[in-house]
């Protein structure tokens, strides 16, 4: 009997910044009762257009909604910054690479992106900042670089993107819950911790 939980996010998705307490909340509720896995959906991979002043504007929306439904807090000079690509493949890819060499670790890390990003205003499509995030995990950051430059990472997480296709996931944070082959989602968006405890301790306890 096999109980895996599927987290499928985006670090640079607002929303998934949002629920990153309540997916902290999630792993303590199961407590080693199951396996969770990340898998990358890829909110906006390999754009290559500089952010423009409409795009601003939306994203500004999101994030002000976000922070006000979540209590997260955000760094709002992000919206000063001239010529950004919001490209979100490289955070993706970095996850990925976390997830392999240290696994226990790549839930911490995806949020350590995902606090430089939104409340540090660092730029984690930039490898050199998300090399840096993994040095203050204690990870080699030489073996992450080797990792994150080498083009099998790069295959893993368009792996990850269509994997999420797969599962046919449109929007994130979406939590999926899979005992032996019998899939169920838990949430397509955010919701708070308490509204999600029922139906975990349901799949919990299913025999």
């Amino acid at each position: 009997m096999t109980r895996e939980l599927l987290y499928v996010a985006d670090p640079m998705c607002s929303w998934c910044w949002g629920f990153a307490p309540v997916i902290k909340s999630i792993v303590g509720h199961i407590n080693g009762q199951a396996a969770i896995t990340p898998i990358m959906g890829g909110l906006r991979p390999l754009t290559r257009t500089p952010m423009d002043d409409g795009m601003k504007s939306q994203i500004k929306h999101h994030w002000e909604s976000v922070a006000e439904r979540s209590g997260q807090p955000f760094d709002m000079s992000f919206f000063g910054r001239e010529g950004f690509v919001y490209d979100t493949e490289p955070a993706c890819r970095a996850v990925g690479v976390v997830r392999r060499l240290a696994p226990a670790k790549v839930l911490p890390f995806l949020e350590a992106i995902q606090r430089g990003f939104y409340k540090e205003n660092r730029d984690v499509t930039d490898g050199n900042v998300l090399a840096q995030i993994s040095e203050e995990m204690d990870i080699d950051g030489k073996t992450f670089r080797d990792h994150f430059n080498d083009i099998a990472s790069a295959y893993e997480t368009a792996g990850d993107f269509h994997s999420a296709r797969q599962l046919g996931v449109t929007g994130y944070p979406t939590v999926i819950t899979r005992h032996d082959d019998n899939y169920t989602l838990l949430t397509a968006g955010y919701q708070a911790f308490d509204s999600l405890i029922d139906a975990l301790d349901v799949w919990l306890s299913d025999s």
